[in-house]
């Protein structure tokens, strides 16, 4: 049986209008794992955001497609 260890980390960033790009410090592996929400509402990888740095263990960046205000 494996086992597995689940770690919650969380960024809450307040968009501007012109800021795109995200950083997150945390290892992810794979850009699923990630919980995107805009205003309470679930983002959609690719419609929504990218995702740079999967299995990275220093984290990376969630890049929206259009900078929230």
């Amino acid at each position: 049986m494996p086992v597995t260890n689940t770690t919650s980390a969380r960024k809450d960033y307040t968009g501007d209008g012109s800021v795109t790009v995200f950083p997150y410090d945390f290892r992810i592996l794979d850009s699923a794992h990630l919980n995107v929400t805009l205003d309470g509402v679930t983002q959609t990888i690719v419609s929504h955001y990218t995702v740079s740095g999967v299995g990275a263990s220093s984290g990376g960046n969630v890049t929206f497609i259009t900078a929230p205000g």
